[in-house]
């Protein structure tokens, strides 16, 4: 019996003897390495306090996360201070890239303010420029009304509720009275102030006596059209960088904070800390995180070329730079046509408003305070005129031509608003993709391992197995990695806010998508004989172009000057023709409305080099 029972105690007691070995060299094993690296790991990213981490690894650990087989440097209050810090460093991850985007927005947003208010500035002192040395008479008190509507025009650019038509009226009105007391009947000044009942009536029948003929109307429609795209344009600009701050403020789920951990930190429990997150991996878990921000995808896009279309409208062609330079143009027009039909301007305001004196003086044929729209020059005196002197429609010509002649800034001048409007558009074009790409520009780098070796958030793997899902809500149904619940409340309103404001600048701007685009991004070669467009360097007057714009020297081929004439709705209201003024440089004469020929523009380009 005892024999037969022996080698069965022997080979009970050999079953001890190798499982003591087994347990012997797990104990080996554990003690082989320690958890100094992840120590140094946790201690460089500053998770969190230093003690948390054991000194080797422990075999009865109760994760929730970084769950494995076999010991582990992690413990419970390690895992917490590994949720903290791995949504910090994403956050910080993610204002990295989202930074650089809303640094363009609002560094161009200030750009496009700072230009617009130079060139309301140039165009002021322009227009002050010409009243001073031109029609000094009226300078002193115009000047304050120039101001006003410069200032009003600024607070519409900022965004203010200012309408760019009423201003352009406005300053009309006030010039009425002075250009009727100063300019047409220089003679009652004296007895009727700009501010007595005389001036308050010429102020309030102005747009009905029309003495300022088309060029009121035009320069208010192009000023609201052109200023209207660059006023909507720094809206949209605020409206992008309101949704940079908010996705800056983007909350990250708890679940996705899991998933970060599993993907960053969970490693380190094994004691691998230098080891990277698969490509495909790190894709999912992202994009799972950040579902709600992609759906910012499509309504950014439609953003962006809004931006785009915005910008063409006011800086395709110097659209905003010509409106704003051509109010000199307007206003000199202006003055010009009130002093031509002065006798019947001075007839409908006597029916109107009365008069305080006998016989005014603009009941006689005068010529105009100005014979041409130089700024500086003053009008020539007979004597300086030639022995044998062109005809008056020639003279007229001349001064056409000189008021029609671009502007020609210093060449030194680099920073036009379409050098600063191609620049933007240049830098957009990267951005057009921003949310979507996001996930992918996260996982890009030093921060993911695209070899045979990386970690799939389980295990150290050759390559990643799993689904790599797209971008937004509805493809994280088939997420592996996180679990999204549903839109994030703060994503889903500003994605609400980006719709409505681009609606909103359809419906109020409804040819926008139309505006021809012009070649932002080219290299900027073009035929030296065009016309169409002016240099980047050059500034451009808009008085005298297009065939859109009326000149007061215009006139139809019965001689009637074109237009809506003074006292009357529309051109067949007025049939007769006003009395015949004599003006030096400007004559109603309707040989104007036919072509020049080459002689006539030689000729009076010869007469500009002589009187100048």
């Amino acid at each position: 019996m005892s024999r037969g029972i022996c080698p069965r105690v022997n080979s009970c007691g050999s079953l001890w003897i190798l499982s003591a070995v087994v347990l012997a060299v797990n104990v080996i094993d554990v003690d082989a390495y320690s958890c100094h690296e992840v120590r140094t790991a946790f201690q460089l990213r500053q998770v969190g306090p230093l003690h948390r981490v054991p000194e080797t690894p422990g075999t009865d650990v109760d994760l929730l996360i970084c769950k494995h087989q076999g010991p582990s440097c992690c413990t419970r209050k390690m895992e917490e201070s590994y949720q903290f810090a791995v949504k910090r460093e994403s956050l910080h991850n993610i204002h990295s890239y989202s930074y650089e985007l809303e640094h363009l927005i609002s560094g161009h947003s200030d750009a496009f303010q700072d230009m617009f208010q130079y060139l309301l500035s140039f165009s002021q002192g322009h227009l002050s420029s010409l009243l001073e040395g031109t029609y000094s008479s009226l300078s002193r008190h115009a000047l304050p009304h120039v101001n006003q509507l410069f200032s009003s025009l600024s607070l519409y650019l900022r965004g203010a509720n200012v309408s760019v038509e009423a201003a352009v009226h406005q300053f009309f009105n006030n010039l009425f009275p002075l250009a009727y007391t100063r300019l047409i009947n220089p003679g009652i000044e004296g007895s009727m102030m700009a501010g007595s009942e005389m001036g308050d009536c010429l102020r309030m029948i102005r747009q009905d006596v029309n003495p300022f003929g088309t060029y009121p109307a035009v320069m208010a429609q192009e000023l609201a059209k052109a200023l209207g795209a660059g006023r909507q344009l720094g809206l949209a600009l605020e409206e992008g960088v309101e949704v940079m701050n908010a996705t800056e403020h983007v909350s990250l789920s708890k679940d996705c904070v899991k998933g970060l951990v599993k993907m960053v930190y969970c490693s380190h429990c094994r004691g691998l800390t230098l080891i990277k997150p698969c490509v495909g991996y790190c894709l999912n878990v992202m994009r799972g995180c950040l579902a709600s921000v992609s759906e910012l995808d499509q309504p950014w896009r439609r953003y962006t070329s809004l931006l785009e279309q915005l910008t063409h409208a006011m800086a395709g062609h110097h659209s905003l730079e010509l409106a704003l330079l051509g109010v000199r143009g307007h206003v000199n027009e202006a003055l010009l046509y009130a002093q031509l039909h002065g006798p019947l301007i001075t007839a409908t305001v006597d029916k109107v408003c009365g008069l305080t004196t006998g016989e005014p003086t603009g009941m006689q044929p005068t010529s105009p305070e100005v014979t041409t729209s130089s700024v500086t020059s003053s009008s020539p005196t007979p004597s300086a005129a030639p022995s044998q002197p062109l005809p008056e429609q020639w003279l007229g010509q001349l001064a056409h031509l000189r008021s029609s002649l671009p502007l020609k800034p210093s060449k030194n001048n680099k920073h036009s608003l379409r050098t600063l409007s191609r620049e933007f558009l240049m830098y957009l074009q990267r951005y057009k993709s921003f949310f979507a790409a996001l996930p992918e520009m996260l996982c890009e780098g030093e921060n993911v391992v695209d070899d045979s070796t990386c970690w799939s958030g389980d295990d150290v793997v050759e390559s990643y197995s799993g689904r790599v899902v797209g971008n937004g809500l509805h493809a994280q149904k088939q997420n592996p990695e996180v679990r999204v619940r549903g839109a994030d409340p703060t994503m889903a309103e500003v994605k609400d806010r980006l719709d409505r404001f681009i609606q909103e600048t359809q419906e109020r701007f409804p040819k926008l998508g139309q505006v021809e685009a012009w070649d932002e991004l080219g290299s900027g070669e073009r035929d030296e004989g065009s016309t169409t467009d002016c240099d980047d360097e050059d500034g451009c007057q808009a008085s005298g172009d297009g065939p859109e714009k009326t000149s007061h020297t215009e006139a139809s081929s019965e001689g009637k000057p074109i237009g809506r004439q003074p006292g009357g709705d529309s051109p067949h209201e007025n049939p007769s023709k006003p009395p015949s003024v004599k003006v030096i440089g400007a004559s109603p004469s309707a040989s104007w409305a036919r072509p020049w020929s080459l002689a006539l523009i030689f000729a009076a380009l010869c007469l500009q080099w002589t009187l100048f």
